[in-house]
């Protein structure tokens, strides 16, 4: 099952370009700051953009299809000059006494957002005007309003701003929370290690075990998690590697319990399904705080270089157990090395999209109102 899609439906006149009939160049004038927050969001978010606009009249004497088409089309020349795409256009060129359907805060123009491929309550209306946040509340949206602060504020508006930066700032998470990380030591006769984890990194960092096989592995958490970490340990390799990779899974467990603290905000359940040459991996996880794993995997191998395949189970279930939550784990037969690697990327794969914050959520995704 794909994950749904989330939009943010934005306005034009007044929140991408100067609030006017914009019928010639000259009349192109772009809001502060509005390229660089659109382009921040472009990269650090997973939005669709859809223009959502009322232009009064157009294609009547006073204001030309023709001169409208022009400011349009050099808009968004512009904007995709500075990497800024639209995915979708709708435009109503309407008057208000015409009562057209598709006129905002009137939502036919965007009947193919109601299909059941996205999340509406996750998506944003991104507006200047009060009929803006109307389409917000039409179309099961939070809003996003942008004006000076002078009316009262409807209930579903999430953010009430005159700053394009702060409205990148709130969909990006950044400069709003810091981010969230974790060091965690454990020394015991067996092992040592010291860990240090960024759930909001951008996937670096450096990783010694001493086992070949289970470093590639965690760099795979790393990588495709986009978390940064950095870990360090030492330990009776001699005897085997059961106690190393069972440290290490209980350390980055509990690594990510202390980062994501009460877990407010956050999506809480991730999943990912992932193909790798000859196998296929499905991962899911919710961070309930109840630990539990189902692994349904039988690998081809007994050992991946000096790696047992009984260790893998063990590591997610001590992940699992210092963590707080549930895994499921399926892998296909194939390959022993790429049922291992799947499931590696498909796991920090599900935790990425688990431990995401949603912008304007401050509450815990649970009717008990915790995660523990």
């Amino acid at each position: 099952m794909r994950p749904l899609k989330k939009a943010l439906f934005i306005d034009r006149d007044g929140v991408i370009v100067e609030e006017r009939q914009v019928d010639s160049l000259e009349r192109v004038v772009f809001i502060p700051h509005v390229i660089s927050a659109l382009r921040k969001i472009r990269e650090k978010t997973d939005y669709y953009f859809v223009m959502v606009s009322n232009q009064d009249g157009v294609n009547t004497p006073s204001f030309p299809l023709d001169d409208f088409e022009i400011c349009q089309n050099k808009i968004l020349e512009v904007l995709r000059g500075e990497d800024v795409v639209f995915d979708d256009i709708n435009i109503d060129y309407s008057l208000p006494e015409d009562n057209c359907p598709g006129r905002k805060p009137g939502t036919a123009m965007l009947d193919s957002y109601f299909n059941g491929e996205w999340d509406l309550s996750s998506c944003f209306v991104i507006g200047d005007r009060l009929t803006d946040m109307q389409l917000a509340r039409n179309l099961g949206c939070k809003g996003i309003w942008l004006h000076e602060k002078e009316a009262s504020c409807p209930e579903n508006v999430a953010l009430e701003t005159n700053s394009w930066l702060e409205i990148a700032s709130f969909l990006t998470l950044e400069d709003i929370k810091g981010h969230r990380t974790a060091h965690v030591e454990r020394v015991t006769g067996e092992t040592s290690v010291s860990l240090d984890l960024d759930l909001d990194g951008s996937g670096k960092g450096e990783i010694v075990t001493g086992i070949g096989f289970f470093d590639h592995m965690l760099q795979q958490i790393v990588r495709h998690s986009r978390f940064d970490l950095s870990a360090r340990l030492s330990g009776d390799t001699w005897v085997d590697e059961h106690h190393s990779i069972e440290d290490m899974a209980i350390c980055l467990g509990r690594a990510v319990s202390q980062a994501l603290g009460d877990k407010r905000g956050i999506n809480r359940y991730g999943f990912d399904l992932l193909c790798m040459d000859d196998v296929h991996a499905e991962v899911s996880v919710d961070f309930s705080g109840r630990p539990e794993l189902v692994f349904c995997v039988s690998f081809t191998r007994d050992y991946i270089g000096s790696v047992s395949t009984q260790m893998f189970s063990h590591f997610f279930k001590s992940f699992c157990d210092a963590a707080g939550c549930n895994i499921y784990a399926s892998v296909s037969s194939g390959n022993a090395h790429h049922q291992a690697e799947a499931l590696f990327k498909a796991f920090a794969r599900a935790v990425r999209m688990a431990v995401k914050r949603i912008p304007g959520l401050d509450e815990v995704v649970s009717t008990k109102g915790v995660l523990e």
